[in-house]
C-alpha cells in the first residue's frame, strides 16, 4: 500500500487513539540509529509467490496450529508460543511488547524480525533491536524513509497480512485470529476493531 493510500487511515487512528504523529516519527528515526540492517530483499524472497500463514496471538491459536501452511508469519507473542511448540516462525511482525528471550534465539536462527517503531515503544526498541543478530526490517506507522518501511496495517497481526501481500504472497491464511474478542480492555478492543476494518479493505472478513 502506498503511503498516500495509507495516510487517511493513519490520520483516523491518530485522532481515535490520541496518538501524536511526531512521536511515531521520532521513534522510527531512533530505530534507524540502532541498526544498519535492511533485509527487505530477504523478506520479499520469503513471501513472494508463497502461501503464507499469519498467526495471531488469540487463545484459539493453540487449537489451530494444524491450519498452518507454507511460510509461518507470527504476530508478536504468537511467535514465542509457536517456537516453544516446535514451530519456528519464518517471519515475526512485532512492536516488541510481546518479546521474550526466544525472539533473540529465533533471530539467531534466521527468523526475519519485522520491527515496528511507534510513539510509545522507544525503550523496547533500545532494548531489543541490538539483540537481533539475524535479519531485520524496520517499519513505521508514519511516512517511510531510508530503510524504514510502511506496508500498511496497525496491529501486529493485520500489519503482518499487509506486509505479506506487499511482499508478493500468493495466498494468506490465518490462525489464531479473534478480532471480535470483547474480553480485552477497551483500548485493545478498539485496536482489534481497526484491524478488522483494515483487513476488510483487503477483502478479508474476520
Amino acid at each position: 500500500m502506498k503511503f498516500e493510500e495509507w495516510e487517511p487511515h493513519y490520520q483516523k487512528i491518530l485522532l481515535l487513539f490520541g496518538f501524536e504523529r511526531e512521536d511515531d516519527e521520532r521513534a522510527a528515526e531512533y530505530a534507524r540509529t540502532l541498526t544498519d540492517k535492511d533485509d527487505l530483499a530477504l523478506l520479499k524472497a520469503a513471501c513472494s509467490g508463497k502461501k503464507v500463514t499469519v498467526c495471531g496471538n488469540a487463545p484459539s491459536l493453540k487449537d489451530e496450529t494444524d491450519l498452518i501452511q507454507g511460510v509461518v508469519f507470527a504476530a508478536d507473542a504468537a511467535a514465542d508460543y509457536l517456537y516453544k511448540k516446535g514451530v519456528k516462525p519464518d517471519i515475526v511482525s512485532t512492536d516488541l511488547d510481546g518479546c521474550e528471550d526466544s525472539f533473540s534465539e529465533m533471530s539467531s536462527e534466521g527468523t526475519i524480525m519485522v520491527v515496528h517503531a511507534h510513539g510509545d515503544n522507544i525503550p523496547l526498541l533500545k532494548n531489543w533491536i541490538p539483540r537481533f543478530k539475524g535479519p531485520v526490517v524496520l517499519t513505521t506507522q508514519s511516512r517511510p524513509f531510508d530503510g524504514v518501511y510502511n506496508f500498511g496495517g496497525f496491529t501486529d497481526g493485520d500489519r503482518a497480512v499487509f506486509t505479506a501481500l506487499e511482499m508478493g504472497a500468493e495466498e494468506v491464511l490465518f490462525a489464531g485470529f479473534d478480532l471480535g474478542d470483547i474480553s480485552v480492555n477497551p483500548m485493545k478492543h478498539g485496536k482489534l476493531m481497526i484491524a478488522r476494518e483494515l483487513l476488510g479493505i483487503l477483502g478479508y472478513d474476520l
